[in-house]
């Protein structure tokens, strides 16, 4: 996909993923059951803060114009970790037939999705009901090592 295809969002999202550093991009909603349960306590706060080198952007999608759930995040100690940022995609919309359904050339077709990277390069793409953290753990540590075998 040519960069002049993306939107703004995608652009940013693009740029940001590009870093030598592993970033994690996490789709969510907050009136998604499966996003809440990954909340618990165990859940999102711990993993970014037992990960600081890791930069997590959560990108909020199909919520309705309901906002972009920065106030349920931060219920659960989710927002302030300097190495997290949160966007909101600009097509809101929960209707089958207006809603996003690729971000980047992907395709999204389930909450939570989430996709890591490194130097551009797609690592990892889960999309699933809910997210064991510590197969997460898994996946990002191996991001981290050099793929140069």
């Amino acid at each position: 996909m040519r960069a002049a295809e993306l939107l703004p969002i995608e652009r940013q999202v693009a740029e940001a993923v590009s870093s030598p550093k592993v970033t994690v991009v996490h789709f969510w909603a907050p009136w998604c059951p499966n996003c809440a349960f990954e909340m618990s306590k165990q859940g999102w706060a711990s993993f970014i803060d037992r990960n600081p080198k890791v930069n997590f952007i959560f990108i909020t999608i199909w919520n309705g114009g309901d906002g972009d759930g920065r106030a349920t995040l931060a219920k659960h100690g989710i927002g302030g970790q300097k190495n997290f940022q949160l966007l909101l995609h600009p097509n809101g919309s929960r209707r089958e037939e207006d809603k996003m359904k690729s971000f980047l050339g992907l395709p999204v077709h389930w909450l939570p999705a989430t996709w890591i990277y490194r130097e551009g390069k797609q690592r990892y793409g889960l999309n699933y009901g809910e997210v064991r953290f510590p197969v997460l753990q898994q996946l990002v540590d191996d991001a981290v090592e050099s793929w140069d075998r």
